[in-house]
């Protein structure tokens, strides 16, 4: 026999030996065993080590498995929803009690029974609700709690109750697992009552918690005809330790997972407090930024919307499922200039929900995607879109089992991006030129530099420029009220009236920006002693060479002056100087041109300059446009 032939002699009693770790359930390892060394048929499912597994299905925070329940709660027709995190012990050792309640359809003991079962469900593969497979109740709070309990009634005083219990299955040493028989309740138990009649110790002040119940004496009452209770105590698995950090990622998620529940009349409480939608294109009227202090425009803008967009249901299907996308554009013109406060904390403009995918009305993502909305860029934070599909696209936008998120194939990004595309751009330009146009106006204090030195070289001029030199009261409360109109017309952000005045009235150079497609890339007006010279932000003069100056003198460490730090290595000093050489070059051109147009009051000068300045600029144009 060669090497190629020869085989090893196997022992007719070897046995393989389950390599099992000392955590394992011990009901597993005996039926294990029992299959391997007797014979016996072997199952299709292990019940216990596959419950215990089922612990670690992987979801991203307490509050994506908590709305397994609020799914389900939704799906039975409830039209309010209570969601408590009850802790109790000490500082560094609290306890956390979950809990959800509904007044939805509830169960009778034999649906309650097919609920607790894995994959019992009233309502698989059916993808026009929300949930389709019939574990999410069971994982999600299993994730938390090695036990959940659960409550349904659906008449009153009639309440059956299961109780699922990792570590009770653990222990089994029967191949085949049955569930029991529900059990009949006339009345919760102590621990599941005191949750819905106490005040949780978060929100600390009990004023702002709205209970279920005021005693265990209404409780009954207030249970109704139906409902269900899913109950998870002792929870060892949570993404925080507090029952406010929990709560407040709740709120925070839940106002905007279900905004188009709440919005349509859903009543969502966790502990105790009232969740308003959020809505993060701010289209919704009824949302929770509608009510934020110190702001007047209420909506964003609807710019386009695409009512059905065919994306075959997989890729290479001849069968396609329609998709509705809306694009919106934030109100920027009317909140840009809001206190940073009210736009990050308030408002949320800059947590990142570029692009939201509902399935079926209910959130299954918020974030940026790149191949829709483009690179992540400010510019994004005034962009929304809104992608709507059904469920019979669950494959083709890759909508996990637990509904954490989306993965969507290439060729379902393909299809939505050639519709949408063009319109994506035009209102990322425009939220650039905005804001470009804006970062000129606010960078008004980064001349002032420029400014002081341009006023300072004035004295040393060969030719001095006329100054109005009033000499009675009368012409210098005249030429005061000129130079406040002046100043009004010139003021900048933040800036009164007064400050602006003060301004006006102490510079001989001053720098201001306008955006017009049609004006060349600089303006110059002498006005009252003041030479004003006016920088076009929609010249590529601006974007091209002014604009990138200026940022680099920001991006070196100077600040809005100019100034650097007492540690920055020189480089902002370098940056800077050249801005400021930029700003005095365009001064000398607004006060040659002041000089010469004034001399002898010449208007053909004035109109060879004006020729001059246009066609300087659009010969400067055409250059620039080919970088």
């Amino acid at each position: 026999m060669n090497d190629k032939t020869k085989h090893i002699d196997v022992e007719d009693d070897f046995q393989f030996e389950p390599q099992w770790g000392d955590h394992a359930p011990r009901g597993g390892k005996s039926v294990l065993n029992r299959v391997l060394k007797e014979g016996t048929k072997v199952p299709l499912f292990l019940g216990q080590t596959f419950i215990n597994s089922l612990r670690d299905v992987g979801y991203n925070t307490t509050t994506s498995a908590l709305c397994e329940h609020v799914d389900n709660s939704i799906q039975a027709g409830a039209t309010e929803v209570r969601v408590y995190f009850h802790q109790t012990g000490q500082r560094g050792a609290y306890s956390i009690d979950g809990l959800v309640l509904d007044n939805g359809r509830g169960m009778e003991p034999h649906v309650l029974q097919v609920a607790m079962s894995f994959g019992g469900s009233m309502y698989y593969d059916n993808r026009q609700g929300i949930g389709r497979f019939g574990v999410g109740m069971k994982t999600a709070a299993l994730s938390m709690s090695p036990a959940v309990e659960l409550y349904s009634w659906t008449e009153p005083g009639a309440i059956y109750t299961m109780t699922l219990d990792v570590n009770d299955i653990s222990s089994k040493m029967s191949n085949l697992l049955e569930l029991p028989e529900p059990q009949l309740l006339d009345a919760l138990p102590s621990s599941v009552a005191r949750i819905l009649t106490k005040p949780m110790v978060y929100p600390r002040l009990h004023a702002d918690q709205d209970l279920f119940a005021d005693d265990e004496d209404e409780l009954l009452d207030r249970m109704g005809g139906s409902g269900t209770i899913v109950h998870i105590p002792d929870c060892d698995r949570v993404t925080y330790k507090k029952a406010q950090t929990l709560a407040e990622d709740a709120i925070r998620e839940m106002s905007r997972i279900y905004r188009v529940q709440l919005s349509q009349g859903l009543r969502l409480f966790v502990n105790n407090r009232r969740v308003h939608a959020f809505d993060p294109t701010y289209w919704d009227l009824n949302a929770r930024h509608t009510r934020v202090e110190g702001i007047k425009e209420k909506r964003s803008k609807l710019i386009k919307s695409w009512p059905e967009i065919h994306v075959p249901v997989s890729e290479n299907s001849d069968r396609t499922a329609p998709v509705a996308v809306r694009l919106y554009m934030l109100p920027i013109e009317e909140w840009y200039d809001l206190p940073r406060k009210i736009l990050k904390n308030d408002l949320h403009v800059f947590d990142g929900h570029t692009v939201s995918f509902m399935r079926n009305d209910r959130e299954v993502f918020s974030g940026t995607v790149r191949e829709l909305a483009g690179a992540g860029h400010g510019d994004n934070d005034w962009l929304r879109l809104q992608i709507d599909f059904g469920g019979e696209l669950d494959e083709a936008f890759g909508v996990a089992m637990n509904k954490q998120g989306v993965r969507p194939k290439k060729f379902a990004l393909d299809y939505i991006r050639e519709q949408i595309r063009e319109e994506v751009t035009r209102v990322r330009n425009r939220t650039a030129q905005f804001r470009k146009e804006r970062r000129a106006l606010d960078s008004g204090n980064k001349v002032s530099d420029a400014e002081r030195r341009a006023g300072e070289a004035d004295a040393m001029q060969a030719k001095p420029l006329p100054s109005p030199a009033p000499t009675t009261p009368e012409e210098a409360a005249e030429l005061d009220a000129n130079l406040r109109g002046l100043a009004v017309s010139l003021k900048r952000k933040d800036e009164t009236n007064d400050e602006a005045f003060e301004r006006i009235k102490n510079s001989k150079f001053i720098t201001t920006f306008k955006h017009d497609e049609y004006w060349p890339f600089y303006h110059v007006d002498y006005q009252f002693g003041k030479v004003v010279l006016t920088i076009n932000t929609a010249h590529p003069f601006f974007s091209k060479l002014y604009d990138p100056i200026a940022q680099l003198t920001v991006n070196a460490g100077s600040d809005i002056d100019g100034n650097t730090g007492p540690d920055d290595d020189g480089a902002a000093d370098e940056t800077s100087d050249v801005l400021v050489a930029l700003q005095m070059l365009l001064f000398s051109l607004g006060r040659t041109q002041s000089q010469m147009s004034l001399e002898g009051d010449n208007p053909e000068r004035t109109k060879l300059f004006e020729d001059l300045r246009r066609e300087w600029s659009e010969t400067l144009k055409t250059q620039l446009t080919t970088l």
